[in-house]
């Protein structure tokens, strides 16, 4: 009786939190709304096969985390490539309910995307870094060297 009544409460945990996702994604204005579709749009995973070991571990806590609410493609082919927006991204998400993504989750991602992005976004990146001023610039690269450094020399 235990185990039926367990997986019934989960069942409706799980309709509950869809239901919740999907009225959040209902509010969103059209243009944000736009900008989502695009980004869902793209392809649903990376080839992290030539990636360092330590950045292929952190996809995988990437992908399973980051599913629980959206869809993968979502982040990988979003318009953020810098250090600070992935931060901020990842904060935001950390904050939502039944997000599961705890600090060390949360570094983990943080790391994965600001790697992938210095590889598979590199274009990108060197365009928002160009716009940047010198020292946001500076702390960019700062951040992405960091990282690079961390995973690059193992």
């Amino acid at each position: 009786m235990t185990t039926k009544f367990t997986t019934v409460l989960l069942g409706v945990a799980a309709l509950t939190l869809s239901a919740g996702l999907a009225r959040a994604e209902d509010q969103l204005d059209p243009e944000t709304r736009a900008r989502v579709d695009r980004f869902e749009k793209g392809p649903a995973t990376i080839d992290v096969s030539k990636y360092p070991d330590g950045i292929k571990d952190n996809y995988e806590v990437f992908s399973t985390k980051c599913t629980q609410c959206h869809k993968l493609s979502r982040p990988i082919n979003s318009d953020y490539a810098t250090p600070d927006e992935w931060s901020r991204y990842i904060k935001r998400m950390m904050h939502k309910p039944g997000s599961g993504i705890s600090n060390a989750d949360g570094k983990k991602i943080y790391e994965f995307l600001v790697y992938d992005s210095s590889i598979r976004k590199k274009a990108m990146l060197d365009d928002k870094l160009a716009k940047a001023t010198p020292q946001e610039k500076t702390d960019a690269e700062a951040k992405i060297k960091e990282v690079r450094d961390k995973y690059d020399s193992k």
